[in-house]
């Protein structure tokens, strides 16, 4: 049985790997609906450098992008100014997993808007709407529904991929119990992990189940 040095222990691990999956849903959020409007610009560079973007962090692993933010970068920055430039691991973590969050919500964001009717736009132009407000106003909206079984999948595998922060120092859920197993020899706290993973993620499905349920209420 877990003692309560213990238990205090992997409520702390569990409240980094939750404050990083937050913190990434928020940034991706945001920042995957601006690379989303640069995929479906018409504007040619805008629309490149959006793919670019997608391409990049899409087709790498999560945990080289952590390694490059936390261990490249300060030897870039240090290489370029001479002056040594230490990176915080939790803000590395942030930064990392939200960028990486933002490519896959970038594409949850385009797919959901290019799924409504086009002739919806046209009619929005028609009642002189411009291209922003009809976007803002009546297509976007209109997307959200179908966009919450991705955003809820992104979510639940953020909370899992947050277990790469051990790799950085971070004592998240993972890196607690793991140290806990080889210390005493037991194999008992990697179950322990386990079933607070599952509760998480449990609770995260269900929360997004009932969201869906009542955004689609009234359709």
């Amino acid at each position: 049985m877990l003692n309560e040095v213990q238990i205090q222990a992997i409520i702390k691990g569990t409240g980094y790997t939750i404050i990083i999956a937050i913190v990434a849903v928020i940034i991706g959020t945001v920042c995957g609906m601006l690379v989303a409007l640069g995929r479906i610009s018409h504007n040619r560079i805008l629309n490149k450098i959006s793919w670019l973007y997608v391409w990049f962090f899409r087709g790498t692993p999560l945990l080289l992008q952590l390694f490059m933010i936390y261990y490249a970068m300060p030897l870039i920055i240090k290489d370029l100014t001479g002056h040594p430039f230490p990176i915080n691991p939790l803000m590395a973590c942030f930064v990392a997993f939200g960028l990486n969050s933002t490519a896959y919500m970038a594409e949850f964001f385009r797919a959901g808007i290019e799924s409504i009717d086009k002739g919806q736009l046209e009619a929005s132009k028609a009642l002189g709407m411009s291209y922003n407000q009809a976007m803002f106003k009546i297509i976007i909206p209109q997307s959200y529904k179908r966009l919450l079984p991705s955003v809820g999948n992104e979510f639940i595998m953020l909370i899992k991929d947050t277990s790469l922060a051990s790799t950085v120092a971070i004592s998240d859920l993972l890196r607690t119990t793991k140290t806990m197993s080889s210390s005493s020899g037991n194999w008992i706290y990697y179950v322990y992990a386990a079933c607070v993973y599952l509760l998480m993620t449990s609770i995260i499905q269900f929360g997004f189940d009932k969201l869906e349920k009542k955004v689609g209420a009234y359709e």
